[in-house]
């Protein structure tokens, strides 16, 4: 009895610290430094490590930016996300240039959020997780902390 109340608490906890990826103890100040300077400092688990890799590779035009850095700095940067990367298997293909919002996980959690959402300027994009995910600063994507901006569904 003790068992199935276990599983039962683990089934409705579980989704919860799924949505929750903080960087990692070990997360080198210039990965904050470098990435955080233009954009949320994305938590790598949300990538698988091949698509950070041809990110890290692609730094002259990355979205176009050139965010390049020196090759000290991309090789830390680059050990820090594979290390830290999310399962292939369960992100699917992030596409060419990879793209977070191209995964098949990021689709599935974001499946009913209406274009006009994605592209109402408080927003701008799907790239930008802290317009409505309260929490993503601190790798927390959960449901539970979502505030989309007023008038928006």
């Amino acid at each position: 009895m003790k068992r199935l109340a276990l599983i039962t608490l683990l089934g409705f906890a579980l989704p919860a610290f799924a949505d929750r990826m903080p960087l990692p103890a070990n997360t080198p100040a210039s990965f904050k430094a470098e990435c955080a300077s233009c954009h949320l400092a994305y938590p790598p688990a949300l990538l698988a490590a091949k698509d950070w890799q041809r990110t890290m590779a692609g730094l002259k035009d990355h979205f176009g930016t050139d965010a390049t850095v020196d090759a000290k700095t991309a090789q830390e940067i680059t050990a820090f996300l594979e290390r830290n990367a999310g399962n292939s298997d369960r992100l699917g293909s992030a596409g060419e240039p990879p793209r977070i919002t191209q995964t098949a996980r990021f689709i599935r959690k974001h499946r009913e959020v209406s274009a006009k959402t994605w592209s109402d300027p408080r927003v701008k994009s799907a790239a930008n997780c802290e317009a409505c995910h309260r929490g993503a600063a601190n790798g927390s994507f959960s449901e539970r902390e979502i505030t989309l901006p007023s008038g928006l569904k």
